[in-house]
Order: C-alpha cells, then structure tokens, then sequence
C-alpha cells in the first residue's frame, strides 16, 4: 500500500487494513515508522469524519457526580447556594464563567465541556439556548 491521504471511506478502509497487517512492528524500524504514519493519517481522518460531540455540561456535572460519589450539596462550593445548585441541575439557569472556572478547576470536569451553551428551560414553558 502506497502511503497517502486518507480522502474517501475507501481509503480509510485501506489503511485500518494495512495497520492490523503492521499493528506489532517493532518501534524504530521501516514498518513501525509506516505504522506511526498510517495511525497518524487514520486518527486526522477519524476525527474529521467521525467526531464525538462533547456531552452537555449539565449531564458531564452528573457523570462526575456519579464517579465521584458527590451529592448535590458538595457542588455548592462550586456553584453556589442549594437553589443555585437546583436551578443550575433542572435546566433553569446557565452556568456563569465564576462557575465554569470552579468545576473545572475542582472537578476536573474539562472547561469546553462546561463552556458550551445548555439548554435551559424557561419559566413560562419555552426552551431556550
């Protein structure tokens, strides 16, 4: 197989193909460089093509209070006061940069994941971003 740009499904098919073929070459050989390369070229093609969008920020809050063993009482250090933490958890208010910057920094929770606009839902029924 020729080394090139991965342009077209057929191409990628190509290349998954000659990294399984390569996949235990040896790191500093002919084989394990074209391996590196092909990974390389395979990776930029996968996340054109095939992109995981981030969560939404309130379920990424849930996540990493179900990993972590949190209630809604310990992100209050982070967001606020408990109807701060309410209103924030049922859609009712956005989270403010202070608050981003704070779940970020004590949860780890990645700061484009928070960033994004949440939908939130309005007191008199309609949805809004």
């Amino acid at each position: 197989m020729e080394i090139k740009l991965i342009k077209t499904e057929a191409d990628y098919q190509t290349a998954m193909k000659e990294i399984e073929r390569l996949f235990d070459a040896a790191s500093d050989t002919p084989e394990g460089d074209r391996l590196e390369v092909l990974t390389t070229l395979v990776e930029a093609y996968e996340e054109k093509h095939y992109a995981i969008p981030l969560p939404d920020p309130v379920e990424a809050i849930q996540y990493y209070m179900e990993s972590r063993g949190l209630t809604r009482r310990d992100l209050e250090s982070y967001i606020g006061s408990r109807g701060r933490v309410s209103e924030i958890m049922n859609r009712k208010r956005s989270l403010s940069i202070k608050m981003i910057r704070r779940l970020h920094a004590g949860l780890g929770i990645p700061a484009e994941v928070l960033i994004q606009p949440i939908q939130t839902s309005n007191v008199r029924g309609y949805t809004s971003i």
